[in-house]
């Protein structure tokens, strides 16, 4: 499977400084039906971006607003 070299990161493109665990709209763009998080090659994000978004992620799910893996 190729990179699609056309992917940038969604959250460099639209200048957004800091994602809150919160944002949950903006969180599952980055999580698939499953609720796993998706790889950087899948959503174009940069490595920094896509360490914050793992963090995040994690903490929504821990305060209840995502849910976890197959649920």
């Amino acid at each position: 499977m190729k990179k699609n070299p056309n992917l940038i990161c969604l959250l460099c493109a639209e200048h957004i400084d800091g994602v809150t665990f919160r944002d949950t709209d903006v969180l599952r763009r980055f999580i698939s039906g499953q609720n796993k998080i998706l790889p950087r090659k899948k959503t174009g994000s940069c490595s920094k971006h896509q360490r914050r978004l793992a963090r995040e992620i994690k903490r929504a799910r821990e305060m209840g607003l995502l849910g976890y893996r197959g649920q």
